[in-house]
């Protein structure tokens, strides 16, 4: 009886502030299966995010158990006369606000609280990609496309794009939906894919939440490998570096036997981070030392690459690898190898996560910066970021690893650089108050807004993946004149009132300018 008239009095608190036009208790009779909540630690979960930045205050917070749960929240802020903003949350992993919202209903993607469905739906026990994992193996199939990190929502990374070493060859994870069910910023369950319900299937993926909220997907699967070897080489030449990234990753239309599986690669601009991040890579016992390389302006490049395998071929492994590595230009005597089985492979960042939460050093900020670069302008980003802004000191890796255009479909609503190449370069960084100015926050945050200035400055037309924008102009920028008509078309389609996804801080909600979270 408490909780239920502490959740009136909160829905109560909930209308005199956006305005509802149905009385105190039709939220609760909306019919859900799963549980609104006004706890405060539900509150206190959904006002923050990965990046440790910013900061909301939403009024409800929904566990779903069903998709109807999603659409019948929806629907009734569509229908409200002065409606109320409605935010997907998943992992919790954006890092600038993205699935906040402020006076307004955030619905927990993950974790819901509902009894199992379809596989790759998020309510019950499947809403993570390890998840996915898990269950795909008990089939001997995967998803051809990962991201590097696991413990994030299917319909997070689907809403973004999704991304890691094995773009190159089989496109994001978006370019591996066949099939998604979505909620619309009208209340729709719709089902979509290429052939029923296009405009949305292709606007929900890389949609950043605007357009539709997914709580279904069917994705492609492949054969899962039973192990991978695991290599990294050291480069001292950013010209060779890439040359040889761009070479490995041209090579996507071979036989697997004639390719790596994945292609990535950082930079190395402190001593520290070659020995520390991910330490069980490299051996303790024969550290890696930046000085004794004579890198280039103090900077080396690591290249990442890995060859998947079954145990039934594992004799044809070590000359296949062999052959590949003799077309590169490495640093002799910097390769460094490792065997391990696959999923431990593919969870390796989550091992990361854990040690560093056992340091305190997890939950800190995380100003986190990934550009899409274009191949002809990433030499001069190197000299002018990677060898003159960051200096000799960073927090956190720097992934760089092209990828080919030809593998997006630019139907979808992710734009990337008019080249047929591009490089993603991922600032990782965490923000520390341990007395090293260079690793505080703003510091770190000043810092990004020099690398993208001096983007700007010698007009190096970099987009932003995952991107944040404070403003629309920006926004219109980003997307460029074409993609931002068509980017509006479909809001005006699929959201016409501006319900979903404000942290994006894209469109400003219709019915009241003071719910937003900007």
């Amino acid at each position: 009886m408490a909780t239920k008239l502490l959740l009136t009095l909160a829905i109560c608190r909930l209308i005199v502030t956006v305005g509802f036009t149905f009385n105190p208790n039709d939220l609760l009779r909306l019919g859900l299966n799963g549980k609104l909540s006004v706890a405060p630690a539900d509150l206190q979960s959904a006002s923050v995010d990965f990046g440790g930045v910013y900061r909301a205050e939403p009024m409800a917070v929904l566990h779903p158990a069903t998709s109807e749960d999603v659409a019948r929240l929806v629907k009734a802020a569509y229908d409200s006369s002065r409606g109320f903003t409605v935010s997907a949350r998943g992992h919790g992993h954006s890092i600038n606000g993205q699935a906040m919202t402020t006076n307004g209903v955030v619905v927990q993607m993950s974790g819901g609280g509902g009894s199992k469905n379809k596989m790759l739906n998020y309510f019950g026990e499947i809403h993570l990609w390890i998840d996915v994992l898990t269950s795909t193996l008990e089939y001997g199939l995967a998803p051809k496309s990962w991201t590097d990190y696991l413990y994030l929502t299917v319909g997070g990374t689907l809403s973004n794009a999704g991304i890691s070493g094995q773009a190159f060859n089989h496109g994001p994870q978006i370019s591996n939906v066949h099939e998604l069910d979505v909620v619309t910023g009208k209340g729709e369950l719709l089902t979509c894919s290429e052939k029923e319900n296009s405009e949305l299937f292709q606007a929900v993926l890389g949609g950043l939440g605007q357009f539709g909220i997914i709580t279904r997907a069917r994705i492609a699967l492949e054969q899962a490998p039973q192990r991978v070897r695991w290599i990294r080489v050291l480069y001292s030449n950013f010209s060779t570096f890439t040359q040889d990234q761009e070479y490995l990753t041209s090579l996507h239309g071979k036989p697997a036997s004639q390719k790596f599986d994945y292609v990535e690669g950082f930079v190395i601009v402190d001593e520290g981070l070659i020995n520390n991040w991910r330490s069980s890579f490299f051996s303790p016992s024969n550290p890696v030392k930046v000085s004794s390389l004579k890198a280039e302006g103090g900077v080396l490049y690591c290249l990442e690459i890995t060859k998947n395998y079954h145990l039934s071929n594992a004799d044809t492994i070590d000359q296949e690898i062999e052959i590949l590595l003799k077309k590169l230009n490495y640093i002799p005597a910097s390769e460094f190898t490792t065997d391990l089985p696959y999923v431990d492979f593919l969870d390796r960042v989550h091992k990361a996560e854990l040690k560093l939460r056992s340091k305190g050093l997890w939950e800190v900020p995380h100003p986190w910066l990934n550009l899409f670069v274009p191949k002809s302008r990433i030499a001069e980003f190197d000299k002018g970021v990677f060898k003159g802004i960051l200096g000799n000191k960073t927090s956190g890796p720097i992934l760089i690893y092209p990828m080919n255009k030809n593998k997006w479909d630019d139907r979808s609503s992710v734009v990337t650089p008019e080249e047929d190449v591009f490089y993603l370069v991922a600032f990782l960084r965490s923000a520390l108050e341990n007395g090293d100015e260079t690793q505080t926050l703003d510091y770190l945050s000043n810092q990004n807004y020099e690398i993208l200035k001096f983007c700007e400055d010698e007009k190096i037309n970099v987009k932003q993946y995952l991107p944040h924008y404070d403003n629309q102009r920006e926004w219109r920028d980003h997307f460029g004149e074409k993609y931002w008509t068509r980017f509006q078309q479909r809001k005006l389609e699929f959201d016409p009132r501006h319900i979903l996804a404000t942290g994006q801080r894209i469109f400003m909600p219709s019915f009241n300018p003071n719910i937003a979270t900007w």
